[in-house]
Formats: C-alpha cells, structure tokens, sequence
C-alpha cells in the first residue's frame, strides 16, 4: 500500500491500538505524544494522512491543524476527539480538518474513514495533474477537456459563464476584451448587444471566486475604458 499514517494522540495505548491495526492493513505508521512534536513531523515527514487528537500537550489539535494548513500541506487530517459539542467539530473544520471521529470509536469506522480520505486526496490529485491541452497562465490552469480552472492546483467552483470567461482570457494572454467583446463570444449575443453590466456582475462575482484579493484585483485585470484582461 506504501501510505504513511501519522498518528498524534497523548495516550500511549491507543496509538498502540491504531498502530497495530494500521500496520495490519498495510500502512507505515509514525507516532506523536504531543502537538509540538506531531506538527514537527507532519512538516518533516509530509505523511499521506494525519490522525490528529485535539486534546494534546505543548499544542492542542486546533493549532496543529491551522498551523499545517498555514504551510500549505494539504494532507486530509482526521480529528479524533472525546467531545461531543457541535462547535468543536465545526471549528476543526473551519480549520482546515477533512473529517472527524468522535472516541471511542470502531476500528472498522477509523479503518473506513482513513481509506475513504486517502482515495479522495488521489482522486483530486490525479485530477489535477497536468495535461496536455491544458492552458496555463501564471498561477492558473484551465482544463479544456474537464472544463475546469485551477488556481495554485486547487479547482475553482465556478460557473459555466465564469468558466467560459476564464477559458477566452487564458487563450487569449496579453488580449484586451471589451465588454461587447464578452457578450459576443461569452453570452453568445451575436451582433445584438445588450446590457453590459451583466458583464460586470459576472466579472465581480468571478473575482470573488478568484482573487486573494478581489478588491485588488491581480488575475482578471481592467483596461480603463478598453476592457478586461488575464494578468500573469
């Protein structure tokens, strides 16, 4: 299976127990006694999945998650956790945590939930691999095939319209495309121009999706009094 499951939690005999039954499904296992030493080794060892505990020494399970979200590892973290309160596990979302189970748990459900977030990360990845008819613009890359747009590899949720401006400016760098130019080729007008403010609306709300930040914005960039263009 070649996965590596890192495993932070303070109590020693569950990581025995988790250890051995993830070893006995294939999986190398490492092992954390405390948040300090757990976030040292998700950043050293870059492990496929992360089991983490929220109650920890030296560094809770929280500002493990948030810190190795801020590094920009994206490795799927499960939470294990004793409480039962909804705000614990929305905040460990909000976090940046991919799912949770509540101790004490089943083998079988820990088992399932492992697999299930590990064939989820090779699915996105293998997705988001590079190919060859993609267009790619600076941080963004645009999947003709998929009709997808990628910004840093993360897939954006995006409109069909939205795409469809993407894709014209991605093919077109360095292109100025006026208001009317988007109606035309975008809304399919044709020779009957409409209301160009839609153009707008759709603009602002793709910055939204787009941007790090949409009041600055540095992809879709506008020509004073000529249009929009894809900034690089």
């Amino acid at each position: 299976m070649d996965k590596t499951i890192l495993i932070v939690e303070d109590e020693r005999n569950i990581v025995d127990i988790l250890a051995f039954n993830l070893q006995r499904e294939g999986y190398t296992t490492l092992e954390a006694l405390d948040g300090q030493d757990g976030l040292d080794l998700a950043l050293a060892k870059d492990p496929d999945l992360i089991l983490l505990d929220l109650m920890l020494p030296r560094m809770d399970g929280f500002e493990v998650c948030k810190r190795i979200r801020a590094a920009g590892r994206t490795t799927p973290v499960i939470m294990l956790t004793a409480r039962e309160e909804e705000t614990d596990k929305v905040l460990g979302l909000e976090l940046g945590a991919d799912d949770y189970i509540t101790k004490p748990f089943s083998m079988r459900e820990l088992l399932a939930r492992v697999k299930s977030n590990i064939r989820r990360t090779e699915m996105l990845t293998k997705a988001a691999a590079p190919g060859p008819n993609h267009i790619v613009v600076g941080r963004l890359r645009v999947d003709p095939d998929a009709m997808a747009v990628y910004k840093d590899d993360r897939l954006l949720d995006l409109s069909q319209r939205e795409y469809e401006i993407i894709r014209l400016l991605a093919s077109n760098p360095g292109q100025v495309f006026s208001r009317e130019d988007l109606l035309k080729k975008v809304w399919n007008y044709g020779d009957y121009i409409g209301d160009t403010r839609s153009v707008d609306v759709a603009i602002r709300r793709l910055r939204e999706k787009l941007e790090d930040d949409p009041g600055d914005p540095r992809f879709i960039m506008t020509k004073r009094g000529a249009g929009y263009i894809l900034g690089t």
